[in-house]
């Protein structure tokens, strides 16, 4: 989801919860997702239909750019409301329960892959968060969902999609607290 600037993208906080059954957001993501939805759902969805309409009285549909191009347009502006529901139909404002030393979505997390000395740093976090000043990864990716729960030392082997076996060992977590 884009963002109108790196600082909201850093104060706009958005977690999984372990479960995967609850989206933790603050207030203000609440709020920002909920406008977005209500924008869509009802002068975006009037306003694609009249440039569908418009497009349609030009003639012709099967070679009618215009038409066709309006039509993906509403597709994807679909798929985003359907996303938003779901977002905001299992939403809980506030902050998800993090335990420091614990990987867990909401959390800086520093790896280092076994047999290898590269560390890497990421946030693992909901793809809303992609705004972040730091990479992000979601709870859902072979990798996320390998480590969640983990606790530093704790070693964890995920299957990439080319079918083979990495190991990491959890080298921090902490809290992610933002720019």
């Amino acid at each position: 989801m884009p963002f109108d600037s790196p600082r909201e993208a850093r104060r706009t906080r958005v977690a999984v919860s372990q479960n995967d059954s609850v989206t933790w957001l603050t207030q203000e993501a609440y709020d920002r997702l909920k406008e977005e939805y209500d924008r869509l759902s009802g002068p975006g969805r009037i306003e694609i239909a009249k440039k569908i309409e418009a497009a349609r009285e030009e003639g012709d549909l099967k070679e009618n750019g215009g038409y066709h191009a309006a039509k993906d347009e509403q597709g994807k502006m679909e798929a985003r409301i359907f996303h938003l529901r779901q977002i905001l139909d299992s939403a809980k404002v506030g902050e998800a329960p993090r335990t420091e030393g614990v990987v867990g979505p909401g959390m800086t997390v520093t790896i280092r892959f076994v047999g290898d000395e590269d560390e890497v740093t990421f946030l693992l976090a909901s793809r809303e968060e992609s705004g972040a000043p730091i990479d992000v990864y979601s709870p859902k990716s072979p990798l996320g969902a390998a480590i969640n729960g983990k606790k530093i030392g704790d070693k964890a082997t995920y299957s990439m999609p080319n079918g083979r076996s990495i190991t990491v060992e959890v080298l921090e977590a902490v809290p992610y607290i933002g720019n």
